[in-house]
């Protein structure tokens, strides 16, 4: 993925509307351990490249407080069940009135992006919105789109 990421977030940073204004970019965190064992987060290389193609604070603004299995075969429930707690705003990171970009790399259901996202609008983002790679049609398995684009607006 390392070497992907400058490509991929060019790619990403293009399918944003250019009229959209966001004052942040957020990656989707990993849970600590998994970081380590992969060596990297995947979201994190894609937010950084977005951040710079946009000229926007990239911020880690929300952690993994739980380590979850992973997602692959479960249903659409048991994935919300999953992520349900997993995520919290980070503390001593203002997101207050901000509208949040949030980047993952790939979307199936969205459980794990709309648990982010519940998490920075319990503090206080005025909009949240979702900017994946690809997004699975879970029907096939397979991937059905690039750049998903996916805004939760202020509630």
């Amino acid at each position: 993925m390392t070497p992907l990421a400058s490509p991929l977030g060019d790619y990403l940073s293009r399918a944003l509307p250019l009229d959209e204004a966001f004052d942040a970019v957020v990656p989707v965190p990993l849970h600590w351990f998994r970081r380590i064992q992969r060596g990297f987060n995947q979201a994190a290389l894609l937010a950084a490249q977005i951040g710079k193609q946009r000229n926007l604070p990239v911020l880690r603004a929300v952690r993994r407080v739980k380590a979850t299995r992973t997602q692959t075969g479960l249903t659409n429930s048991k994935r919300r069940l999953n992520v349900a707690g997993a995520f919290r705003a980070r503390r001593g990171r203002r997101v207050e009135g901000l509208r949040i970009l949030l980047i993952d790399d790939v979307m199936t259901t969205g459980a794990t992006g709309s648990a982010c996202a519940s998490a920075l609008k319990r503090a206080g983002a005025k909009s949240v919105t979702l900017l994946t790679v690809a997004r699975v049609d879970r029907r096939s398995g397979q991937p059905a789109e690039f750049a998903t684009y996916q805004t939760a607006g202020a509630s």
